[in-house]
């Protein structure tokens, strides 16, 4: 139960938080981006829980790859089959579908790595868990 707590609590700080950054942003958000990001921020935070010998880098760019690929599948759902026009990259260089594009792809190497630090932090302060630690 004291875990469930935990991933309950790092998965509505991350959904906040990236539902606070895309409002600043694109001054919009949708729940189902909530959902997403805390989904997606439990998982990359557990990337140097499971890869504990990994650099940060190579887990922000793991951690990109698995968002690209989550937000492909979600943009497929909400934005093509279920047709609620959420984001649309049409416009974007390289986009596939119109769901994911390289630019943001990008993006998500640097929110990943953010992501991986303050889940770290989080565990630490308030979980008691290991100090971070990093190497680039």
């Amino acid at each position: 139960m004291k875990r469930l707590g935990k991933y309950l609590y790092l998965g509505y700080f991350g959904g906040s938080l990236y539902v606070t950054l895309e409002v600043f942003w694109r001054s919009r958000s949708h729940w189902t981006m909530f959902v997403l990001a805390a989904i997606l921020f439990v998982l990359i935070g557990l990337l140097n829980e499971i890869w504990t010998s990994w650099r940060l880098i190579p887990q922000a760019v793991a951690g990109a790859l698995i968002a690209t690929a989550a937000e492909l599948v979600t943009g497929c759902i909400v934005n093509i089959w279920l047709g609620w026009h959420v984001w649309d990259y049409s416009d974007m260089p390289g986009n596939l579908l119109g769901q994911i594009c390289p630019q943001f792809a990008l993006l998500w190497v640097l929110l990943a790595a953010v992501a991986i630090v303050l889940d770290d932090l989080i565990r630490w302060r308030f979980f008691d868990e290991e100090r971070p630690h990093y190497r680039l």
